[in-house]
């Protein structure tokens, strides 16, 4: 996901999001850890989507 698409969303939507990228890194987990993950990188992929959506929050909190 890109920033600018997380710039359009609101709050709320990106609090949503946050919660379902972290439900979908747990199974991501799970699945490396039974040696069932196909794509690799997607755990990657899903790290820097929390990321960045966490780094906008803060960013709009800190804005005010």
């Amino acid at each position: 996901m890109k920033i600018s698409n997380l710039r359009e969303m609101t709050n709320e939507e990106i609090t949503q999001k946050l919660h379902d990228s972290k439900e979908e890194l747990f199974n991501l987990r799970f699945q490396q850890s039974m040696n069932r993950l196909e794509n690799a990188n997607k755990l990657k992929d899903v790290k820097k989507d929390i990321a960045r959506m966490k780094t906008l929050l803060t960013e709009r909190e800190l804005r005010g």
